[in-house]
């Protein structure tokens, strides 16, 4: 009996699709700019602290950029959540009132995706570059069985089929020692 695509598990069941990056988006939009003001809630950071604390948050699967995590915080700052200051040769941001009522306001959105980000932890010691090379050949599985559901729409004996071939598969890989 099929118990749904939550049996797969992972960091991968709330992220949003596979074509960015490695894997996929880790943060779904607008969620990196919730991570980063509920970052700055624990007081003033420089870009690249926020960086290394987006990858500690999450065992080390997300690893920011700064050309996702800046222009976020200019985003911010000219939204009037965030202002920012030369310090000790580096730019420090800190959270407005205003950022810390929009944390407020999406305080579940928040709890969620760190959720999913704590969830990813014990994720950490499977990433390297000989998984990187598998995501190739795991993506093109993941694209056959959706095609094969949309075919099967209306048909629950080719449904039941294509969940019986994917936890055949999933039993054979996890019983490679």
């Amino acid at each position: 009996m099929h118990r749904g695509w939550g049996h797969w598990g992972g960091p991968w069941s709330g992220w949003q699709g596979m074509g960015g990056g490695r894997w996929g988006r880790f943060f779904a939009a607008g969620e990196l700019r919730l991570a980063l003001l509920s970052l700055l809630e624990d007081g003033p950071k420089h870009g690249y602290e926020l960086m290394k604390t987006l990858e500690s948050k999450t065992g080390g699967t997300y690893r920011a950029s700064a050309g996702a995590v800046y222009p976020t915080l200019q985003q911010m700052e000219d939204e009037g959540l965030v202002t920012s200051e030369q310090r000790d040769g580096k730019r420090v941001y800190q959270i407005t009132e205003a950022g810390r009522a929009e944390c407020a306001q999406k305080a579940e959105a928040i709890k969620e995706l760190w959720e999913r980000a704590s969830g990813s932890d014990d994720w950490r010691d499977f990433f390297g570059p000989h998984v990187a090379s598998m995501a190739g050949p795991a993506a093109h599985v993941m694209k056959a069985a959706v095609r094969a559901a949309a075919r099967s729409r209306d048909d629950p004996d080719k449904t039941a089929r294509i969940f019986t071939i994917l936890d055949q598969a999933r039993r054979d890989l996890d019983a490679i020692p």
